[in-house]
């Protein structure tokens, strides 16, 4: 099968479109023609980390029909509108748990995993291309999944509005719906206005919450979270958000969600949290907070990890398309559609702010 993809054949330079050849799927794999892809940061700071295996191809939340399926692909049907999502084993202690992110083959599974016997699935030129991106590597116009992450839909979903829950808006939504569970008293502070972030914010007004801060320095995402919701849209650039915030929850946030990855914000958030407050963290980022021992165990303070919103996708991403079809969570607010043609312009509105999710379709 011959399509375009998106490739990374320099960390340092734009992505590159070019024709690539697709292999018919094998045992347990699932063609998909792709319709739509969101851009996740996690593509661009995997394309950025350099290494010599290149080209790469990327993209891990992707859309679409299935075209075609191997033998012992489970219940997927050709003709069916799916969602990508990250993969897991099925097996392990965690996935048989219903958790199935913290799956112990996860990082085999999940970073450029390839076949038992490394035959290529994706070629460019006639040479391997480095695919297998969350089980998927979904910037092209067909992509190979898997049963376990590829997520059966309704025939009439928006695959433009659909693509990015495999990913980033189940990360967001499932912080605080599956782990962080807050009642609609609650005072709740979202540190990055990102897709994640936004999709926290959203998922705050399903469960109820009125008292929705967002921290964030771009201004015309503060805008957004205000109209989406929020109560106050704090620049953190205007100085420290510990005691604004305080102020305005009257004695500190009950919950919080950092998207950001820093270190220094996940400590600014831990020590804003009201007494018994729980802060979850889901960016991957680096470093060490500075986080206060005898504040944590004084305010008996909850400091947590969360990855891929704790969620099972075969049930939680249909949930959240019935949330949306309802009119309870407007995701479609935060999407923009780019023909996959045009990633630089995808990139650079989100890049500036002016988009909160790019979508890119085939």
């Amino acid at each position: 099968m011959t399509t375009t993809a998106l490739l990374s054949r320099d960390p340092a330079a734009p992505f590159s479109i070019e024709d690539v050849e697709v292999d018919t799927p094998r045992a347990g794999e699932i063609l998909v023609r792709i319709e739509a892809v969101g851009i996740c940061h996690t593509d661009l700071v995997t394309r950025a980390a350099g290494g010599a295996d290149r080209p790469v191809l990327l993209g891990h939340e992707g859309a679409g029909v299935v075209e075609a399926v191997g033998a012992d692909a489970g219940p997927v049907r050709a003709g069916d509108r799916v969602v990508l999502t990250f993969r897991h084993c099925g097996q392990c202690a965690s996935c048989r748990g219903g958790r199935p992110a913290y799956c112990r083959r996860s990082m085999a599974l999940n970073q450029f995993g390839s076949r038992p016997d490394r035959t290529p699935r994706i070629t460019a030129g006639g040479l391997p291309v480095r695919d297998g991106f969350f089980g998927q590597s979904s910037f092209a116009g067909y992509a190979l999944s898997t049963p376990d992450n590829t997520v059966v839909v309704d025939e009439g979903t928006d695959p433009v509005l659909a693509a990015p829950l495999g990913c980033g808006f189940q990360t967001g939504a499932g912080a605080v719906l599956n782990v962080l569970r807050p009642e609609p008293d609650a005072a709740l502070v979202v540190y990055g206005a990102g897709a994640v972030g936004m999709a926290g914010v959203l998922a705050a007004r399903v469960a109820g919450i009125e008292q929705i801060i967002v921290v964030e320095p771009n201004g015309a995402r503060r805008e957004l979270a205000l109209s989406l919701g929020a109560v106050a849209a704090i620049d953190p650039a205007r100085g420290e958000t510990t005691e604004v915030i305080r102020d305005v929850t009257a004695g500190g946030a009950t919950h919080a969600l950092d998207t950001t990855g820093s270190a220094t914000v996940l400590a600014q958030a831990a020590a804003a949290l009201a007494v018994g407050g729980t802060v979850v963290a889901v960016g991957l980022g680096a470093g060490v907070p500075a986080i206060d021992l005898r504040d944590i165990v004084l305010g008996g303070k909850t400091v947590r990890g969360c990855l891929e919103g704790d969620a099972d996708p075969h049930t939680f991403i249909p949930h959240l398309l019935e949330l949306h079809a309802a009119g309870r969570f407007p995701i479609d607010r935060l999407v923009a559609a780019y023909s996959h043609t045009d990633i630089r312009s995808a990139l650079e509105d989100q890049r500036a702010g002016h988009v909160v999710k790019p979508v890119l379709t085939w």
